[in-house]
């Protein structure tokens, strides 16, 4: 077996020097007199109808105003002519969602504009028309306008409009099927509503409509609890306003079964073992493993809580403090945890209100706590065009706080036959959430569809968590319970990410991207995305510290700090004159997350390149990635989303194993590089420094052991290569754990 090795080194940054040439159509487009009529039409309609939406205007002279495009729009997509005036359009966006037709997603784009914005787009509209009329016949196809031969000798004067700006509309003509009031939904029940920012304080907003709330019901700025009367209210008279809403109260239901056994448990007192967060029901102090637990039990719930608020919290911190000695088949290698349990929901009913307000609570509170288990999960479904807010505010809490939380999927009850998407938190992007497989990793009866805006895999990964074939078993007061769900899968997982991080000593990033690639491992795809996501982790954690003796795996952390962080000094070891490696690689970060964005929630993108170093100077990626602008091959939206998971915050690409596989040749500089480049999605130039962690493996394909050449390479090269000896990193925690006592 070979140890995993650490890697340090030096990464270099560069600006992206590239400049955006003229607006191009796509293939075989057309843009007519006719569909620029049909946009100026709706933008004049528009006009009228916010001039007479009195509520608001005594507040603001904002507008809103949503675009309809044609497909999932790149950032270079969007409208860049129409609505333009002052910032660029793409900084006036307050909300997206996906509008889905012939099977198809589109985007539905919402800005924030005044009636100057649309005066000025009807105008240049109206000039472009003029163009198309007396220089192109009514009609431009794409061979005629990204030639630009004849769009040269035009003198735009004549017509007072620049041609830049001709040049935009006509673009933006093409991808904008119309112009529009936002869409927002009616119903019944209480809510947590999120109201699109026009520029105004949303209190007042509110109590200008008669809806008087105060500030303790905004969860934040634009974020406010209502009853189904408020809801109903701002529905009658603002429904625009609404950006998003959820129902506030979410149901979530363990399953957990008959007791087992009556037999007596003991355990030794802590000692120094790394400490977890656990958020989840009340716990019962009379387990035997009480010792082992900080308890925080809600004083307002206790005091009305029956046996059954008690049993699922206890039972899911059983599985974390001594997971293994109940259920010795899973024994993981991690040994035991200490936990402070903080006791915020009872079985049934729970507000998501609240529940977020405890969580902002216990994590501030405990900094020291870096992995948080959270096994509750709404029995609603979340929303396709907008991440819930329990998941965007734990996703805020994890890059303001440098923690990660490891959520349960939640399940589908037994008596539910049809397809049940996966409910909130469980999308949060920035978490891993966690499937259940039974004992032949395949999909647990009860595990729910995933996927998260349409787009990204969740659960992230999978692990046992009991199913009809063998339940897992865990304390949920003097007697031991079979349980099955995803809410006993996480506690498994949050263990092995504590292990890594506390014990080891690797970044939160670097531990993320370990169990996402072992999970992955050398598969094609995964097999069931929507259920058992990238893959399910191995029992042990020697099996994720440890690879065979034909396998080298590496990992290393660095910060993307412009668009471009490279190295292309990585001196992988040859045969003769080739490689005979097959490789794969993960990479996961933590991005700042914007949930007034809708379903383009991630604020940064970090692609991945990582192969040989071709004497052009650029990297042969192993995934042939072709995103880069100024790749010959560039690539449209859909299809960079769907091959190369562009905006996923996990990255995962690889060679293939194939028997008929032939050694790489290498080119001039016989060195392999890694490019990591960074796209900002609201394009405001403040793009911060993202930190990710990156794990490579590389697999022999003769069966040779090269581990001791890789060391000896990149050494020279002035690597710091360090072995992640499992024994060692366990010696060095318990010495830096010890308390001293001075005389």
């Amino acid at each position: 077996m070979n140890q995993v090795l650490s890697l340090k080194g030096h990464f270099e940054h560069r600006k992206n020097r590239g400049r955006p040439g003229a607006p191009n159509l796509p293939k075989n487009a057309t843009v007519t007199v006719v569909k620029l009529e049909s946009l100026i039409r709706e933008l004049t309609a528009l006009k009228e109808y916010w001039k007479k939406q009195s509520e608001l205007r005594q507040f603001t002279t904002k507008w809103l105003i949503s675009a309809y495009y044609i497909k999932i729009a790149a950032k270079s997509n969007r409208i860049a002519g129409f609505l333009s005036t002052g910032k660029q359009p793409n900084q006036k966006i307050v909300g997206a969602k996906f509008d889905k037709r012939q099977g198809k997603n589109r985007h539905v784009i919402t800005y924030l504009v005044d009636e100057r914005d649309v005066d000025v787009s009807i105008r240049h509209a109206q000039g472009t028309i003029e163009v198309l009329q007396k220089e192109f016949g009514g009609q431009v196809t794409t061979d005629v306008f990204n030639k630009g031969e004849q769009i040269k000798k035009i003198n735009f004067k004549n017509y007072q409009l620049a041609k830049s700006m001709f040049q935009k509309v006509i673009v933006d003509a093409w991808y904008v099927e119309k112009f529009d009031v936002p869409v927002a939904k009616s119903t019944k029940n209480e809510q947590l509503v999120t109201l699109y920012d026009v520029g105004v304080n949303s209190e007042e907003l509110l109590r200008g409509l008669g809806i008087a709330v105060t500030s303790t019901e905004f969860l934040n700025e634009r974020t406010v609890k209502l009853t189904p009367a408020e809801y109903a209210l701002l529905y009658q008279k603002a429904p625009y306003l609404i950006a998003m809403s959820v129902t506030d109260l979410s149901e979530f239901h363990p399953q957990d079964f008959g007791i087992g056994s009556n037999e007596q448990l003991t355990i030794p007192s802590p000692q120094n073992e790394p400490t977890i967060g656990v958020i989840d029901t009340l716990f019962k102090n009379d387990v035997y493993f009480k010792e082992w637990v900080t308890v925080e039990n809600d004083p307002g719930l206790i005091q009305f809580a029956s046996d059954d608020d008690f049993k699922h919290g206890t039972e899911v911190t059983s599985i974390i403090v001594d997971g293994p000695s109940l259920n010795p088949e899973l024994d993981d290698g991690c040994g035991r945890f200490q936990v402070k349990h903080f006791g915020v929901a009872v079985n049934g009913k729970n507000s998501t209100f609240l529940l977020i307000q405890a969580i902002q609570r216990a994590v501030k509170t405990n900094p020291e706590i870096k992995v948080w288990n959270l096994s509750l999960g709404s029995d609603l479904e979340i929303d396709e065009n907008f991440i819930s807010p329990e998941a965007a505010l734990l996703d805020q809490i994890q890059v303001e706080n440098n923690v990660t939380f490891v959520i349960s999927a939640t399940n589908r009850r037994q008596r539910e036959d049809e397809e049940k998407r996966i409910g909130a938190p469980a999308d949060s992007i920035n978490a891993l959430v966690v499937g259940s497989v039974n004992q032949k990793n395949q999909a647990a009866s009860y595990a729910r569809k995933g996927g998260v805006l349409s787009f990204f895999i969740k659960p992230d990964l999978s692990y046992y968590g009991g199913d009809k074939d063998q339940r897992i078993k865990a304390v949920n007061g003097k007697d031991i319970a079979e349980v099955e769900g995803t809410s006993f899968a996480a506690p498994w997982i949050a263990r092995k990410l504590a292990y890594l991080i506390q014990v080891m000593g690797l970044s939160r990033e670097v531990a993320k991207a370990l169990l996402v690639d072992v999970a992955y491992g050398w598969q094609d795809k995964p097999t069931d995305p929507d259920r058992i996501g990238n893959g399910v982790v191995p029992r042990k954690i020697s099996d994720i510290l440890e690879t065979s003796s034909d396998e080298i795996r590496f990992v290393l952390q660095g910060t993307s700090e412009s668009w471009d962080t490279y190295n292309y000094g990585l001196p992988i070891p040859l045969t003769g004159n080739h490689y005979t490696f097959f490789a794969r690689a993960t990479l996961c970060y933590f991005p700042d997350c914007e949930r007034n964005q809708g379903v383009d929630y991630t604020n940064t993108e970090l692609d991945l390149y990582f192969g040989r170093v071709k004497d052009s100077g650029t990297i042969d990626s192993i995934d042939k990635n072709k995103q880069v602008d100024d790749h010959p091959d560039y690539i449209n939206e859909e299809d960079a989303r769907d091959h190369f998971r562009k905006w996923d915050t996990v990255k995962h690409i690889a060679q293939p194993l194939k028997k008929s596989a032939r050694p790489k040749k290498v080119y001039g500089s016989k060195l392999w590089g890694i490019s990591i480049k960074s796209k900002d999605r609201l394009g405001n130039g403040e793009r911060k420094p993202l930190t990710f962690g990156l794990v490579v493996t590389l697999k022999e394909m003769n069966g040779e052991n090269r581990i001791e050449d890789f060391i000896q390479q990149f050494s020279i090269r002035g690597w710091m290569v360090d072995r992640i000896d499992i024994q060692q990193r366990v010696e060095i925690y318990n010495q830096a754990e010890q308390e001293i006592e001075w005389e």
